[in-house]
């Protein structure tokens, strides 16, 4: 397969259980790619996010790209019986992906017309029977039926919600987001320091135990040398003697090479004591963090409802204006018609007189 198309953009996909709200499955922007494999005749869409596939949607003739929003473009995939949602930096970056998707799309219906063609133009009748009546023709799709039968879309109308993900949210449900991957990184290495103390604990009685066989095997090796001493004394018993020193120097090379074993061993233990420790060290770092993401979000619950009060006040405020106004209104309307009455009657004296 071999990238054909290029773009970058957020991964959502539809929430597997409400069917209506979106799920993000990448931290940050990431690319996007349209591949051909020429082989198969087929594009597919895929996005990795590290080594991990979150996108993988063959373009099949029936697919829709639909734009929900100037940034935001959906479709659905029946054979991963998902829908995938992609959230563009600006409309020309969504407006070249639609295009793009609907350029391989016909492609792909044509080169699924040509497979069919060709298809039909291999397929040859079967040989008569011994009765004399001609078996029909079996092709692949008559015996496993064609693609369409066998990926029928089975995406609901819940799937095809045109729901986007609203910004309104994210500074709690990111704080949340932190905090839950705090706990579990500090559940994690909660596990790894019981299982630390406990390899801890059995190293250091190995460690007990080796040596004191460490000791023993001192002590042996000094005895032997004695003996090998006393034996050359005894001149009568060269040969013996001889024969004798070569087997003991032989034990007490394996005695050495055994020592040292244990003694690489015992380096690999402090070398796993020095691990634990760090991982300590890190888990204390991961709880004081986790300390602190707790009161910052006790922080923001406060403002939120110091800010909840302050709105309320607000309104109460504007309410009483209000109502101050329409009665400032009120009087002064009546004042307007006694002044009336007022100018008429002025009028009526003046012609009078």
């Amino acid at each position: 397969e071999q990238p054909i198309f290029s773009t970058r953009a957020h991964v959502f996909q539809i929430d597997p259980n409400t069917k209506k709200n979106w799920v993000p499955t990448s931290k940050h922007a990431v690319t996007v790619s349209y591949f051909y494999d020429s082989t198969r005749n087929v594009y597919r869409i895929i996005s990795l996010d590290g080594s991990k596939a979150i996108i993988n949607s063959t373009i099949t003739p029936n697919m829709t790209f639909t734009k929900t929003s100037q940034k935001f473009g959906q479709w659905a995939d029946s054979r991963a019986n998902t829908v995938y949602g992609l959230g563009f930096s600006s409309e020309h970056h969504l407006s070249k992906f639609a295009e793009k998707f609907q350029e391989f799309k016909e492609a792909a219906r044509l080169a699924k017309e040509k497979s069919h063609e060709k298809m039909e133009l291999t397929s040859t009748p079967s040989q008569e029977s011994a009765g004399g009546d001609i078996q029909s023709p079996l092709t692949p799709e008559s015996i496993n039926g064609t693609d369409d039968e066998r990926a029928t879309p089975e995406v609901t109308q819940n799937s095809e919600t045109r729901a986007e993900p609203t910004q309104n949210a994210l500074p709690f449900t990111h704080s949340s987001t932190i905090s839950k991957h705090w706990e579990a990184e500090l559940a994690t290495l909660k596990g790894n320091n019981a299982k630390l103390t406990a390899a801890l604990l059995e190293s250091t009685a190995n460690v007990k135990q080796w040596k004191q066989q460490l000791a023993a095997y001192q002590e042996e090796a000094e005895r032997l040398h004695k003996r090998v001493t006393e034996l050359e004394c005894v001149s009568s018993q060269a040969n013996a003697v001889h024969t004798h020193k070569t087997e003991l120097n032989q034990t007490i090379q394996e005695l050495e090479s055994t020592l040292k074993k244990k003694e690489e061993e015992i380096e690999g233990l402090k070398q796993e004591i020095d691990n634990a420790r760090e991982l300590q060290a890190q888990r204390d770092s991961l709880s004081q963090k986790l300390q602190e993401v707790e009161i910052r979000n006790k922080d923001l619950e406060g403002q939120l409802a110091d800010l909840e009060q302050r709105l309320e006040k607000s309104q109460n405020e504007q309410e009483a204006f209000r109502n101050n106004l329409k009665t400032l209104l009120e009087i002064l309307d009546g004042k307007i018609f006694e002044l009336t009455e007022l100018r008429d009657n002025l009028a009526k004296l003046i012609e009078c007189s």
